[in-house]
């Protein structure tokens, strides 16, 4: 098995609930060890919608998922470890709360 280092928790969010995304992201970086990311109003990456990452360290896994499911009032959260391996990290070491949506993993083929 690959050691974690971290998490990233991506909160996606449109136009209609931008504000909401941009509070429960403040709220997660208040409450626990979180580094709050861009609020990007475009798709980032392999990310589909918009979204804000949530970047903390393996020991607050047990501390902010939680939190994050009984907080997303409604919102699609991607979480992924976070190995060094990329395309594994965002295909096979992932949890999603919410509707589960395609992510574009061709950004990362190794070429």
């Amino acid at each position: 098995m690959s050691e974690i280092t971290g998490y990233h928790a991506h909160v996606y969010f449109d136009a209609d609930t931008q504000d909401l995304a941009q509070h429960i992201c403040e709220e997660a970086a208040r409450l626990f060890p979180v580094q709050m990311g861009r609020m990007h109003a475009r798709p980032v990456g392999p990310h589909p919608r918009w979204s804000c990452q949530l970047g903390f360290a393996a020991d607050a896994f047990d501390q902010v998922i939680p939190w994050l499911m009984f907080n997303r009032q409604g919102l699609t959260i991607f979480t992924h470890a976070e190995t060094g391996d990329h395309l594994a990290d965002h295909r096979d070491h992932a949890l999603w709360m919410g509707e589960l949506l395609d992510l574009d993993l061709s950004i990362f083929d190794k070429a």
